[in-house]
């Protein structure tokens, strides 16, 4: 086994945990070979991160899959992945006095305030240690995915540490207020789930991608799903891009009556990849605080994130994500505008409610976005507050995703299912509903909550530019769809 007399390379794992597609990986295993020494691929589990607000038990049970996935690949190169808990700076002050630590490798984390101070604190100790600490940051589009290392020169007397089951048995009594958090339908975490999901979409799911990826009941069957595992970093963006080439080149040659949708569904794709690329170049944005756990919430909140706000559109959706840690980007957006412009929550409390839902969160997108979902993008266009009625009868027409998630609606007509506070008493009675006791009354009048959504706009454009340019507030065209807005909350591709 190699020997630690010259120092060992630690690779210091974050959001980013595979073999494969990993520049720090086959830099500090080209250095280990070099220099006759050991690779230390690592991961902390650091509690006090996990304490944010933003996190919840969904992302430790996805997370856990991957790492399970990433130590039996490493293992097989030849040094199997190292676990420690605690705060970064000790666990590798501990590593160091034990086996000296020659070079630090890692790719970029999220860019959360916690997140940061941790990277500070590494780079001072590192620098204060004289040991030279190395962060990539994502590669040039066009870059051809980097192969999995040969092999991992091991490190000798290093136990590599038990993967926690479950993330309370390493919290203590620092558990924060979100566990426990089952998701049934969350998906299924690791390298050998994402690569399945990868091909899943680009043999299956391609010919329906651009015609059903808006409609609520039917588009977790039409899009990749791919987003957790970019998230997490068990596929890298150049692996799925590099998957989607080769599948637009068997596809080059066919005739159309063939070929279909599918090309024209791959360039889309390979479209959402790079603004989800250039997202994630730009630098962070001003995230709230140190997203931790915030005070209880009014009883507004509470129907709203619940899914209880006797706007069935809505509440399907937030019990979807309760279930299932995912929602399509047009339900994303509906569900934050509701949250902000109709029933005027908190953005960033309503914002965490959502990233605590969806296993595919990235800090740096989700916060953009929301930013631009709720208050318009900075230079771009006004918002343009819609009616969850109106999206509900447009993306649901015969109510199949409602019904899906609110039982208590099942035996309510369609015409009256995306209002039913507007059904008369015989029909609610024919389908066995009292509402207050089946399904809730509204919160509000969303046609009225719309109207006064749009002239607080209007009156916070007027007093941002001179008068004589000012102007209302751009009212829908009735009758036509909206085209699929690129500024989603995340890219669930």
């Amino acid at each position: 086994m190699a020997g630690t007399a010259a120092g060992v390379q630690v690779v210091w794992f974050r959001r980013d945990l595979r073999p494969a597609d990993h520049a720090p990986l086959t830099a500090a295993a080209e250095a280990a070979r070099a220099a006759g020494a050991g690779l230390l691929p690592l991961y902390v589990f650091d509690p006090d991160l996990w304490r944010r607000a933003d996190l919840a038990g969904r992302h430790w049970a996805f997370l856990r899959e991957a790492l399970v996935d990433l130590r039996r690949d490493l293992a097989a190169l030849g040094q199997p992945l190292v676990l420690r808990t605690g705060a970064a700076v000790p666990v590798l002050a501990a590593l160091h006095r034990s086996h000296g630590i020659a070079g630090l490798w890692a790719h970029a984390d999220d860019g959360t305030p916690g997140t940061r101070d941790r990277d500070a604190a590494v780079a001072a100790w590192a620098a204060g240690e004289g040991i030279p600490w190395r962060v990539t940051t994502p590669g040039p589009a066009a870059r051809a995915p980097l192969p999995v290392p040969d092999a991992l020169p091991p490190v000798a007397g290093i136990e590599p540490g038990a993967i926690p089951e479950t993330i309370d048995r390493v919290m203590g009594d620092r558990v924060p207020g979100w566990l426990p958090d089952t998701c049934p339908g969350r998906p299924a975490g690791g390298r050998r789930a994402g690569l399945a999901a990868t091909t899943r979409f680009l043999e299956r799911r391609l010919p329906r991608y651009l015609r059903d990826q808006a409609i609520p009941a039917v588009a977790g069957e039409a899009v990749s799903r791919l987003g957790p595992h970019l998230a997490w970093g068990t596929l890298s963006a150049g692996e799925v891009r590099a998957a989607a080439a080769r599948r637009r080149d068997e596809l080059r040659d066919l005739p159309e009556a063939i070929t279909g949708a599918r090309p024209r569904a791959l360039e889309v794709f390979g479209e959402r990849l790079n603004l989800r690329g250039a997202a994630l170049a730009d630098p962070p944005p001003d995230l709230p605080g140190e997203l931790m756990p915030q005070a209880a919430g009014t009883p507004l909140f509470d129907a709203w994130s619940r899914g209880e706000t006797g706007w069935p559109i809505v509440d399907a959706a937030m019990k979807a994500l309760a279930r299932d840690g995912w929602l399509p980007f047009t339900l994303r957006a509906l569900v934050m505008q509701v949250a902000v412009l109709h029933l005027e929550l908190d953005p960033v409390r309503a914002g965490l409610a959502l990233a605590r839902g969806l296993v595919d969160y990235e800090p740096a997108i989700h916060w953009r976005r929301l930013r631009d979902q709720t208050a318009g993008a900075p230079g771009g266009a006004a918002l343009r507050p819609g009616s969850p009625v109106r999206f509900s009868e447009r993306h649901d027409l015969d109510g199949r995703f409602i019904r899906s998630h609110l039982p208590a609606l099942a035996r309510l007509p369609a015409a009256w299912l995306h209002a039913p506070w507007t059904a008369p008493a015989d029909v609610l009675a024919t389908a066995g509903l009292t509402l207050g006791r089946d399904y809730p009354h509204p919160v509000a009048d969303p046609g009225a909550t719309l109207r006064a959504a749009r002239l607080r706009l209007q009156i916070a454009i007027a007093a941002a530019v001179p008068a004589d340019t000012a102007t209302a507030l751009p009212s829908p065209r009735r009758g036509r769809r909206k085209p699929v807005d690129p500024r989603q909350l995340g890219f669930d591709f």
